[in-house]
């Protein structure tokens, strides 16, 4: 059957997330002289990111835009009155992933970037929230280690206990440095040892029942990593599988356990470098068979249930994003991709016997709308807007474009162009993404759509080294960070031009993270190109800081995948090529970045003011990397606005 809608009220009230009704479709005379959503509209913080539905399907924990804030929270749905419990979290810390283990209680890691002795280190920590009171509860917080918030197993019972693995020091020369596996009671803490550490040992992995089945053990010395195993919760682990990082060796690790015996399930990459799915015989390292190769990319993520059921997978091909191997999901998806046409539809969520969901409907031009469903019902309730001041009308037009490098390669971009435009030589922005091992695909971006509504057709190319295209596409970034990933970007916009759409005497890069990087080298690699640039939380000086390893136990491992991405760090570092940059750049950054140093931004700022170079610095004081706050959105989005204006008008 088609499911129906319902766009009534809320399935919750409160003010502290209040829904104003939706704004009907404007006709399209109007839709042509309307002006555009103002900067405020585009900063609003979504809804609720990494929203998860408790096991009976009656609420909803997830990081929640409260009041211009991201919290972590705990909403009821239908008609019940409980009030909404909030968690504010410590400054200068970024939440991870929200985990309910039982209908009262939910789990969460935070991490932060914080002193310890002569430096500073990426330290985890778990809290657990309790429903009824409100109260939260700090789980190992009384550890001395680094890390102390991988959760393994969390219970399909209704029981309070999860295991949790933690270090107990910082010293790797002492044994409380190897993590210990604790089974903790959320409720007040307490715990005991269900494991203890091992020489060597980092991670562990238990299965759906809670039993620890796989150790892996890692020695950053020698950069090598080994597989232990043991085919139940008891007995001898063994040594079946051990692997060497310098020749780019990938551990056989499962996801999910299977019953019965020593199979289980792993991702890894096919005969054609593409990630897929396989069943393996753990104890001898033998495929059993292929459970799923997309025909078209490659598997990006799995879906498996808490008693220990592989669902579905997402994929990487716009066309078939998620594909169910459970039949009433697939059947669910199928007919509501039929009720809503020309959308995405998204399961975000289950409930613990899967018959009640959250249900995201969005697209690359609206941030969408998140719905419950029911499917005893048969029923969309609206649940809430991701953005109140935007609402549900498309904004400007998304689509995927492929242009060659100027070797060959095919590269795909993401091409946004303003709405009710002709993409006819229009000022022009090229806007790399971060990572640099990541990719952008037919999400909504606010960035995009923002500059967009301003006049300005973005241009998102996934350059050599992107993930999604395979492991061979991967390598090819390898030796050519500030060679041919930058003339990727490059290349990109000369398509652009020689295509029409982009007026070649008005471009400008903006990027973030290492896309701050790429607008940087790109204004000192190829000066005539652009009229102006735009670097986000960028690195200016890649040497160590390129990403602040944070004394990781794997540093050695990082610093050697960074080191393979360039031959000379320094001859491609944006801040020792000052002297070549002719146009103006902003820089912008937030002193609670745990990611990329605001020193980074300062230290660009002092040597492009020294040598007399047109640069504005927007440092904000309790931004964070990913810019979580709204009021630190808005000043983001209206210093882009107004440089562009500036070095770049639009028409």
């Amino acid at each position: 059957m088609l499911f129906r809608f319902v766009v009534a009220a809320s399935l919750f009230v409160s003010p502290l997330f209040a829904q104003k009704a939706e704004t009907p479709a404007e006709p399209a005379a109007a839709v042509a002289a309307a002006v555009p959503p103002t900067v405020e509209a585009f900063a609003s913080l979504p809804f609720v990111e990494r929203a998860e539905l408790s096991p009976d399907g009656k609420y909803i924990a997830g990081i929640f835009g409260m009041r211009g804030e991201q919290n972590i929270a705990i909403l009821p749905l239908a008609n019940d009155a409980t009030d909404p419990v909030v968690l504010t979290l410590p400054e200068e810390t970024q939440p991870g992933r929200v985990r309910w283990v039982n209908n009262d209680n939910i789990i969460v890691s935070i991490t932060g970037l914080l002193p310890v002795e002569s430096s500073r280190w990426y330290i985890s920590r778990l809290l657990a929230v309790n429903r009824p009171s409100g109260k939260f509860t700090k789980l190992l917080w009384d550890l001395k280690g680094q890390n102390g918030a991988d959760v393994l197993w969390v219970p399909n019972d209704g029981s309070n206990h999860v295991l949790v693995a933690a270090q107990g020091s910082i010293y790797s020369n002492t044994p409380e440095f190897w993590p210990t596996i604790y089974r903790v009671d959320v409720t007040n803490g307490r715990s005991r040892n269900e494991v203890i550490g091992r020489s060597g040992v980092l991670d562990w992995g238990a299965d759906n029942l809670g039993q620890v089945r796989i150790g892996i053990g890692y020695d950053d010395s020698s950069l090598t990593s080994r597989l232990i195993y043991r085919p139940s919760g008891e007995g001898q682990f063994k040594q079946v599988d051990k692997v060497s990082h310098k020749r780019d060796d990938v551990l056989t690790v499962p996801f999910l356990f299977l019953p019965g015996g020593d199979n289980a399930l792993v991702m890894r990459d096919n005969d054609n470098g593409r990630a897929s799915i396989f069943e393996v015989d753990l104890a001898t390292q033998q495929t059993v068979k292929t459970i799923f190769e997309p025909k078209v990319g490659e598997v990006d993520g799995v879906v498996t249930s808490d008693d220990g059921k592989l669902l579905g997978a997402y994929t990487t091909d716009k066309n078939t994003p998620v594909v169910w191997f459970d039949p009433v999901l697939d059947n669910v998806q199928a007919n509501l991709n039929k009720t809503i046409p020309n959308s995405r539809v998204n399961i975000e969520s289950m409930n613990a016997d899967r018959t009640k969901m959250l249900v995201r409907i969005d697209s690359a031009e609206s941030p969408g709308t998140l719905y419950f469903f029911d499917t005893n019902v048969g029923v969309l309730q609206k649940v809430a807007l991701v953005n109140e001041k935007l609402g549900s009308k498309k904004l400007s037009p998304v689509k995927l474009v492929q242009y060659r490098a100027r070797d060959g390669l095919e590269i795909e971009a993401v091409l946004t162009t303003p709405k009710g435009r002709a993409a006819k030589n229009l000022p022009f922005i090229v806007m790399p993404h971060g990572g640099p091992w990541g990719h952008d695909g037919l999400d909504y971006d606010y960035w995009a759509q923002f500059l967009a509504s301003r006049g300005y057709v973005v241009l998102q190319p996934n350059f050599r080294g992107s993930t999604g295209y395979g492991t061979e596409f991967i390598e090819k970034g390898k030796g050519q960070m500030g060679f041919a990933m930058q003339d990727d970007i490059t290349d990109g916009v000369k398509w652009a031009v020689d295509q029409g759409i982009a007026d070649a005497k008005r471009v400008c890069i903006v990027g973030a993270s290492y896309g701050g990087y790429a607008a940087m080298w790109g204004i000192a690699k190829d000066p005539d190109l652009y009229r102006c640039a735009i670097s986000i939380s960028g690195v200016a000086a890649l040497r160590r800081e390129v990403n602040d390893f944070g004394n990781s136990i794997r540093g050695n491992l990082y610093k050697q995948q960074w080191q393979e991405m360039t031959p000379d760090f320094n001859a491609v570092s944006p801040i020792n090529a000052i002297a070549k940059i002719k146009t103006p750049l902003m820089l912008i950054h937030g002193k609670r970045d745990v990611t990329v140093d605001h020193v980074q931004s300062v230290k660009m700022h002092n040597a492009m003011t020294k040598a007399d170079k047109v640069v504005e610095f927007v440092s904000l004081p309790l931004a964070d990397h990913y810019f979580t706050r709204q009021a630190d959105r808005v000043t983001l989005l209206a210093a882009m606005e107004g440089f562009l204006a500036k070095h770049n008008p639009a028409d």
